[in-house]
């Protein structure tokens, strides 16, 4: 049985930060996204081996990782992180996905805007993210939630699959 298989529909999600034993379920559902987008496997957080641990990789300073609890099992997540080579000031928005079930209910919205909350905190002054034409869906939301779009990509480009690069002033 697939994430995307699993009804989520029987109660509100419980947002909270991301826990060791999330890893399994949280590396699995981000897989299942891309692949049901068809999206590609190399270049991108599908094949980052830091998606089999985002327990720890979340650990470093100024970064968290939200996850959208449902039923007991993560149904989504967003984070926001220190990404290698950007501005002072800057942190990225990471890992936004949600599986198939837990979308068009303000699920993703939520777990956005307690990342944006977050990054404030942290003290940061803009976030910057990466995508993939493939999650044009997420673009709306992106937009909605005042990133707008640069023409090249910030810090060390690790993912070098994505090829649509954002910005928001904090």
């Amino acid at each position: 049985m697939n994430l995307k298989d699993i009804p989520m529909v029987t109660r509100e999600p419980v947002y909270r930060e991301v826990e060791r034993g999330d890893n399994p379920l949280l590396a699995r559902m981000i897989r299942e996204v891309f692949e049901e987008h068809e999206a590609p496997r190399v270049g991108t957080v599908y094949s980052d081996p830091t998606t089999d641990d985002l327990y720890g990789l979340f650990r470093k300073e100024r970064s968290v990782l939200f996850v959208a609890e449902i039923d007991g099992k993560p149904a989504g997540c967003c984070g926001v992180y220190p990404s290698a080579g950007l501005p002072v000031g800057v942190a990225e928005l990471v890992k936004f996905y949600l599986a198939a079930g837990a979308r068009g209910k303000g699920t993703g919205r939520k777990l956005m805007e307690l990342s944006i909350r977050k990054a404030r905190e942290f003290g940061y002054k803009q976030l910057y993210l990466e995508s993939l034409p493939q999650y044009a869906r997420a673009i709306g939301i992106y937009e909605k939630q005042g990133f707008t779009p640069l023409e090249r990509p910030m810090g060390k480009w690790e993912h070098n699959a994505c090829n649509i690069w954002m910005i928001k002033e904090l």
